[in-house]
C-alpha cells in the first residue's frame, strides 16, 4: 500500500518544509509515500468561492486513479484519535488498499463533489489551522500511526 498527501495550493513554506519532510521521510520506512501538490488554478484571484472550489474539484477528481482510496480533510468529517487513525490504517492495509490519498483543499474548503467522492470525510481538530501547518500536522498523525502499529514508543498514551 502505497500513502499519497495531496494538497491544494503552493509549494511548502520554509517554517514547515523541515518537519514536513522530516515525518515523510520516517513515514518512509513503513510505506511508500508522495506529496502532491496541486497547483491554485490560473486566475484563481477572480474567480468567487463556488467557482474556484469547483474548479480545484475538477482538478481533483481528474487525478483519482482507480484503486484509491481517497480521506477527505474537512472541517465537518468525523474526528479520529490517534489510535483510531492507525486501526483505519491497518485496515486499509488488511483491505487491499492500493493507495490511500489524504486530500487538503484549498483555501476555501474541498468542493462537495470531492466530498461526495470521498470514501472518509476526517477533521484533524474543531480548531482552525494555517493551511501550511494542515500539512505538517497530517504527515506527523499519520507518521504517529504508524508507529501505534509497530508498537513503538514514540506515542504515549
Amino acid at each position: 500500500m502505497k500513502i499519497s498527501f495531496w494538497s491544494v495550493g503552493k509549494s511548502h513554506d520554509a517554517y514547515v518544509k523541515s518537519g514536513i519532510e522530516e515525518f515523510t521521510k520516517r513515514l518512509g520506512n513503513y510505506f511508500p509515500v508522495q506529496w502532491n501538490i496541486i497547483p491554485v488554478p490560473k486566475n484563481a484571484g477572480m474567480l468567487s468561492e463556488i467557482d474556484l472550489k469547483k474548479r480545484e474539484g475538477e482538478i481533483i477528481l481528474s487525478s483519482i486513479k482507480e484503486g484509491d482510496y481517497l480521506v477527505a480533510l474537512d472541517e465537518r468529517g468525523k474526528e479520529i484519535t490517534s489510535p483510531g487513525l492507525a486501526q483505519f490504517i491497518q485496515q486499509r492495509a488488511n483491505g487491499s488498499t492500493k493507495n490511500i490519498v489524504f486530500l487538503i483543499g484549498g483555501a476555501f474548503g474541498l468542493d462537495e463533489k470531492v466530498l461526495n467522492t470521498a470514501k472518509l470525510k476526517w477533521s484533524l481538530s474543531q480548531l482552525t489551522f494555517p493551511h501550511q501547518l494542515v500539512r505538517l500536522i497530517l504527515a506527523e498523525q499519520v507518521y504517529r500511526a504508524c508507529t501505534i502499529l509497530q508498537n513503538e514508543k514514540y506515542h504515549h498514551k
